[in-house]
């Protein structure tokens, strides 16, 4: 089994493979991009847009499992990948990785971090949120997620970034990615300004 743990989504975070029933850790040696995607495929979370080392997620427990990770980049699991050993890391060494499916998001342009136009990080690039479906359960749902309280006020904004995101919430969901979302369809955001939001955190 694998997991990643420590980030802000199943996709983001400390890289841990489970050994006879106890999780451990990889050293950051010779960790790499052809590393972290057979790790971000096995889990489903699409491709590696960042490599971490040094315990950027946090340092681990339990055995160090993997050093000297060496994938060609085919491999299905990151057991299949050749790696030394023994190892010479201690878990301030830790590996880590974000996925191109993992989704952060951040308010820019307002008075701080807590207002502005919303942005979303996902699949390696900054895009903007379509305002047809940003309604007050959304926006409740990023200003909890941001820890900047409730929404005070809906802002609307110009689109100048290469990608548009949608999301729909059904209620309130504990971030944005486990919304209903959509991204770079154009017909729901066909005339749509970029949302808006200013949090009263």
């Amino acid at each position: 089994a694998l997991r990643l743990v420590g980030g802000r989504s199943r996709c983001e975070g400390r890289v841990e493979l489970e050994q006879e029933g106890l999780w451990g850790t990889v050293c950051d040696d010779s960790w790499d991009l052809t590393d972290a995607n057979v790790v971000c495929r096995q889990l489903r979370c699409g491709h590696a847009v960042r490599v971490h080392g040094n315990a950027t997620f946090g340092r681990g427990k339990g055995a160090i499992l993997r050093d000297e990770v060496g994938c060609q980049g085919h491999e299905e699991h990151l057991w299949d990948c050749p790696a030394a050993p023994e190892h010479d890391c201690s878990h301030k060494e830790d590996a880590g990785v974000v996925c191109s499916e993992h989704q952060e998001w951040q308010l820019s342009g307002g008075r701080d971090g807590c207002a502005g136009r919303v942005e979303v990080f996902f699949r390696g690039t900054w895009s903007t949120v379509c305002d047809s479906t940003w309604y007050k359960l959304e926006a409740t749902v990023l200003c909890h997620t941001l820890g900047c309280g409730d929404p005070l006020q809906q802002l609307s904004f110009d689109h100048t970034l290469p990608g548009r995101m949608i999301y729909q919430c059904g209620g309130h969901q504990p971030s944005l990615a486990h919304c209903h979302w959509t991204y770079n369809k154009s017909a729901p955001c066909h005339q749509s300004r970029a949302a808006g939001v200013v949090c009263n955190g």
